[in-house]
């Protein structure tokens, strides 16, 4: 009997042939990292859900900006955490708000080197911790929401976002916050709409870095339910129906068949976040000595971009943005 004269493993026998014709790639403009300002710090505080992950101040979030510069990594998006909270989430738009302060800063750091992307949304600043405006009956009013989302982004985009990112799934956010971005002459500013953010058992880290809880019930009423996938295509194209630039799908890892149809039904830029309790699990795994997490890390990004994302929000960006350029 003879051997087989196409023989795949010729080209898996060393590094070099297996990276000419890897057919995905990871590479740092890949990647967009997440982080926390949280207002009344004197210090970054660290997360202990989120090993390696800090509630920052002003101060070491552009220094946690430009570090993640100098890596090449191209973008950021910002999450705040103010001292007081309310019903309306006030401290969403005002001026001097906490992610503003830290939009300004990081702008007069690094100007156009990174892309500062702000998650526009209401859950880190009502009292309640929902993302919108409640109803009497404790309901998130969507047409109400909307309105504050528009006044949050126009604020965020006064500030120097450069992206805005509205995370919250109202139905007509996207149009509402392009409507009012145009009115108010921010039309240069983009949308990154979370498209299809499911109703996630994977969140709990980021409520504890962000201190985003629901103080009662849960986000299931305006969140997608993980049992649906074909859902996420109608929901990704009414979002570019109503002007979103680019899409994202959330969480990542257990939505790769959802992000690859994603990519199947759309042309336009796809990002997906690898949220905060897939982070913590190969965190937690690797402390226990179960794992590589540096290892876990690239694979799981690079099944991302498999999958079909263009970039992928990540809380390793900065380690692997390290691993790339031989720091790690």
């Amino acid at each position: 009997m003879g051997f087989p004269r196409a023989r795949p493993r010729r080209l898996r026998a060393g590094a070099t042939v297996r990276s000419l014709v890897a057919e995905t790639t990871l590479g740092v403009t890949d990647l967009v990292a997440p982080l926390f300002v949280k207002e009344g710090l004197s210090e970054p505080d660290a997360v202990p859900s989120l090993p390696g992950v800090v509630q920052h101040t002003t101060a070491s979030l552009v220094d946690e900006v430009k570090a993640l510069a100098a890596l090449g990594v191209p973008a950021v998006i910002l999450f705040g955490v103010p001292v007081r909270k309310d019903p309306l989430g006030r401290g969403a738009d005002a001026p001097d708000g906490v992610v503003q302060q830290a939009l300004r800063a990081s702008r007069d750091a690094v100007g156009d080197e990174v892309l500062l992307i702000a998650d526009t949304c209401l859950d880190e600043y009502t009292d309640h911790g929902h993302c919108g405006v409640l109803t009497a009956d404790g309901r998130v009013d969507n047409d109400a929401t909307l309105e504050r989302y528009a006044a949050v982004a126009v604020a965020q985009a006064d500030a120097g976002a450069a992206v805005v990112a509205p995370s919250g799934m109202m139905d007509g956010q996207v149009q509402a916050i392009r409507d009012a971005l145009d009115a108010a002459g921010h039309r240069e500013v983009a949308i990154l709409a979370y498209a299809a953010k499911y109703a996630s058992a994977l969140y709990g880290p980021f409520r504890d870095a962000a201190e985003c809880a629901p103080a009662f019930g849960d986000r299931r009423g305006y969140q997608m339910d993980p049992a649906n996938r074909r859902e996420a295509r109608r929901e990704v194209l009414a979002d570019l129906a109503e002007g979103a630039d680019m899409v994202m799908v959330k969480p990542a890892g257990p939505y790769l068949d959802v992000i690859a149809d994603v990519r199947a039904c759309c042309d336009a830029p796809l990002g997906a976040y690898q949220v905060s309790g897939e982070y913590a699990m190969v965190q937690a795994a690797a402390a226990a000595g179960w794992l590589d997490a540096d290892a876990v890390a690239f694979e799981t990004l690079l099944g991302i971009r498999r999958a079909g994302a263009d970039f992928i929000l990540t809380y390793f960006a900065r380690t692997v943005a390290e691993r790339l350029a031989g720091r790690g």
